[in-house]
Order: C-alpha cells, then sequence, then structure tokens
C-alpha cells in the first residue's frame, strides 16, 4: 500500500470543505466554477481537485453536464430513523477495533466546519484523519475536526488507543451527550481505496456526525468513510401501540412502504454495526 505523503490527506479535506461549502451556499441548479479555475483559487493540482469533485458527484452533492460545467445537484430527501421522542440505542460494532494514525495537526477551522463547531474560520480545531481496522483489516477511513479549546492537551496516543469520547472525559473533562449521524451510499477515490485495500470506486458508506456536550456545545465535527464490502448496518425495530394523534401526518419510515402501519402504531430503533467475514 503506498503511503500519503504527509499532508496529503489534509490538502484533500480542505479542497473537500470548500467545495462542500459552495454547494451548501448555493441553490440546487446553481453552476459553480470550472475545474481550472477552483485549481488556481485554492492552489492544488487538476488531479486533486478532480478527486474532490469526484466524490461529490458520487455522492450526489454536484453534477457535470457535457460542455455545461459543474452545478449544484438536486437536493436529497432527508428521512430520520426515528423521531426525537423516541430512543435510539448504539451498541458497538463487531470485532476487534483499532486506529492507526494518519495525519494529527492544530489547523485553523475554516468557514465550513467554524459553523457546524460554532466557531470563527479562524479559531484552532485539531485535524485528526486516521485509518480504523478490524481484526487488522482496514475497514473505515476517519476525518475527525475537534475544538482545539476544549482538549489543548489531546495527545497522538489517544486517537490510537481505547475508545476517543473515554479520554475525553476522562483526560479533558468533555462529557458528550449527544451526536446527530447522517448515513449515505457513496464510492471510494483512488486516494482512499488505497488505504482500505479495495479497488476504486468500490461502494462505501459515507458518515457525518456531529456531537455536543452536555453543556450544547458543538465537541467535534466527524465525517468517515466505512467500506461498502464489509460494513453493514443493521437495525432493529419494535412496534408499539399508537400514541400519535390520529390527525397527525402519515410518515414514512425507512424500509417500510408507507402505508403498512395505517393505525400509526409508534417504532422504536436500536441499530448496530456489523462486520462482514472477509471472501
Amino acid at each position: 500500500m503506498k503511503a500519503d505523503a504527509p499532508g496529503a490527506v489534509l490538502k484533500r479535506e480542505r479542497v473537500r470543505d470548500f467545495l462542500l461549502d459552495l454547494v451548501e451556499s448555493h441553490r440546487p441548479g446553481d453552476a459553480i466554477p470550472s475545474e481550472r479555475s477552483l485549481c488556481a483559487q485554492l492552489d492544488v493540482s487538476r488531479p486533486t481537485l478532480r478527486a474532490a469533485v469526484d466524490e461529490l458527484v458520487a455522492a450526489g452533492l454536484l453534477v457535470r453536464e457535457h460542455g455545461r460545467g459543474m452545478f449544484v445537484a438536486p437536493a436529497k430527501i432527508t428521512q430520520e430513523l426515528v423521531s426525537g421522542r423516541q430512543t435510539m440505542g448504539v451498541p458497538q460494532a463487531s470485532g476487534t477495533w483499532s486506529s492507526r494514525l494518519l495525519e494529527f495537526t492544530t489547523v485553523p477551522a475554516g468557514a465550513r466546519v467554524g459553523r457546524k463547531l460554532r466557531v470563527s474560520p479562524a479559531a484552532e480545531i485539531v485535524y485528526v484523519a486516521r485509518l480504523r481496522l478490524v481484526d487488522g483489516a482496514p475497514m473505515a477511513i476517519e476525518h475527525l475536526h475537534i475544538r482545539a479549546d476544549l482538549v489543548p492537551s489531546l495527545s497522538a496516543q489517544e486517537l490510537e488507543d481505547g475508545d476517543l469520547y473515554e479520554h475525553l472525559r476522562e483526560q479533558h473533562g468533555v462529557h458528550v451527550q449527544e451526536a446527530v449521524q447522517a448515513i449515505e451510499p457513496t464510492v471510494v477515490t483512488r486516494a482512499e481505496a488505497e488505504l482500505l485495500e479495495v479497488p476504486e470506486f468500490s461502494p462505501a458508506l459515507l458518515f457525518e456526525r456531529l456531537t455536543t456536550d452536555t453543556a450544547g456545545r458543538p465537541v467535534e465535527y466527524v465525517h468517515s468513510l466505512y467500506r461498502g464490502d464489509r460494513y453493514r448496518i443493521v437495525s432493529r425495530l419494535t412496534l408499539g401501540p399508537s400514541v400519535t394523534q390520529p390527525s397527525a401526518r402519515l410518515g414514512h419510515h425507512p424500509g417500510i412502504p408507507p402505508g403498512d402501519f395505517a393505525h400509526r402504531d409508534t417504532i422504536t430503533s436500536s441499530t448496530r454495526g456489523d462486520i462482514q467475514s472477509a471472501p
């Protein structure tokens, strides 16, 4: 496996964040600058920019139109697994997990990450890229953005050993309480494929998570890429008597056809990660 040059992961991350900032600040159908213009603006090579664009096209956030350019894709339909009034447990994923640090540095938050963490774009964050392994096999690439003012003494060792949230609680006095996480299908780029030891454009799951502490402060923003051939999400749904007003609008639960629960039974859910055996 070819190793990334120092700073290469962070450079791709910065390009990705810039493009995502463009997407979030424009409406569906709006044009974004050309690749040549973006390369000059970001001072990156065409292959580096194209890899980031390819990722967002595969994720359904950008659309290429031959001879016309690039445009913000139509908005996605968002569906919560359960409502905020219901509980959702997250048991530990299967397998023995470990981490290998790819990058660990302190950088300015930038516009997009700053908005998510509710800090100034110039405020410092700890940026971490790490390869997550299960039973020694690469399973996911994680990009962590943690408010530096909350973890001034965070060490590289803590990011490779044990549970990060346990370290935050016991070593830094940061007590996480809530996380909002989204999951989408995507494909891996060439650089990601090399780290995960899969073919380029292999299917993957993109996780994005924003974690807050007991005081309601954002602590970390994370996006992770999990191998689609080895990792899957398993949900257990428990159906119960209706507690919803009869006049409430009929909703739709993922994987359950609309109308299957005409009497408005409640649904609670627990979700876990499931590592599939290697072939």
